[in-house]
């Protein structure tokens, strides 16, 4: 089984971003599961989602605490939430940002995962030019199947046009496509 924690701050479609990533497994003939955990919820405060693939039915039914993968969807959670806690030696790291590692003091953290398993991508960017809002999730989850494999960027743009269909599910998969693209492309020339 393969489980992903999502963090980032109401309105950035925390939540939607686990949904959508479980539609895209179940796609692939996979099990999946996506919810929620809300603390208060309003506009900006923390939430957390958590979305589970597997090739097998998913009984399990508790927060995700030890996850192989972590989705940060806004750089500030560094400074107010351990979002690093339980993060597999093995697992994958994929934050919003346009800054490096090192200038976010986390190299200490970069260098504990294999080589190619953190990566950073300007999301909020791609998602202001291609959908006029500052909401990442789309273009995280592009990048998302770019760095880990579990699912393939055309499973990821039909889920996000069950979700968004029309122009918003459009720009949405022009945004997850340029994210997976630079992250696809900054992966072979890493290797």
């Amino acid at each position: 089984m393969f489980q992903i924690r999502i963090h980032g701050r109401g309105g950035q479609g925390v939540v939607t971003a686990a949904a959508v990533l479980s539609i895209a497994a179940f796609l692939e003939d996979k099990h999946a599961q996506a919810f929620p955990s809300f603390g208060s919820e309003r506009m900006g405060a923390p939430v957390v989602s958590f979305c589970r693939i597997d090739t097998k039915e998913i009984r399990l039914r508790e927060p995700i605490v030890v996850p192989d993968a972590l989705i940060v969807q806004d750089v500030t959670l560094f400074k107010a939430v351990d979002v690093f806690q339980g993060l597999k030696d093995t697992g994958y790291l994929l934050v919003n940002t346009n800054q490096s590692f090192g200038d976010l003091h986390l190299d200490a953290v970069v260098a504990k995962l294999p080589a190619g398993h953190a990566v950073t991508v300007p999301a909020t960017e791609l998602a202001l030019k291609h959908i006029g809002r500052p909401v990442p999730n789309a273009a995280l989850l592009g990048a998302f199947a770019a760095l880990t494999g579990m699912v393939r960027l055309d499973s990821v743009a039909k889920a996000i046009r069950e979700e968004f269909p029309g122009k918003i599910g459009d720009a949405n998969i022009a945004a997850a496509t340029e994210a997976h693209d630079a992250v696809a492309a900054r992966i072979r020339t890493a290797a």
